[in-house]
């Protein structure tokens, strides 16, 4: 197989618990953090799925409880999902069909890049590179399932 693993139904395959870790590195300081936990997708009453992760963020030494909340909605194709924050404003598009993709989230100042590449049918990773007038950072996550 090649360096991405196509994925023909992006909720269906997301679908369950994921094991997260998380690399933070600030390309202006030099300075990195890092999280740990989980990522649970769970269906939603009108389809689509809730992503809730969960676990420790480490940043500068000091470890301290952190979780975000996204919704995964059906996009057109089953290969495909609208990304939203928990209160419903837009995140980005992710269409996982060819098992990569690269998606813009302009946010005041600032504009994230994410490029999402799947591995197999257990591994995928997400980077984000924030760049604006105050951030110059590199996200980059691991999730593998979990039993």
């Amino acid at each position: 197989m090649g360096e991405f693993w196509p994925v023909a139904d992006v909720l269906a395959h997301l679908a369950g618990r994921w094991r997260v870790e998380r690399t933070v590195r600030d390309l202006a300081s030099g300075d990195e953090g890092s999280f740990e936990g989980t990522t649970l997708f769970s269906p939603l009453p009108e389809g689509g799925l809730l992503h809730e992760e969960s676990g420790t963020f480490t940043w500068e030494g000091v470890a301290r409880p952190a979780e975000r909340t996204l919704r995964f909605l059906p996009c057109g194709s089953p290969g495909t999902a609208d990304v939203r924050f928990a209160d419903g404003r837009p995140f980005h598009h992710l269409d996982l069909t060819a098992g990569h993709h690269v998606a813009d989230h302009p946010c005041a100042a600032d504009l994230y890049r994410g490029e999402f590449t799947v591995r197999d049918a257990d591994h995928w990773r997400s980077v984000w590179r924030v760049g604006g007038p105050a951030k110059d950072l590199v996200l980059t996550t691991d999730y593998a399932r979990e039993g």
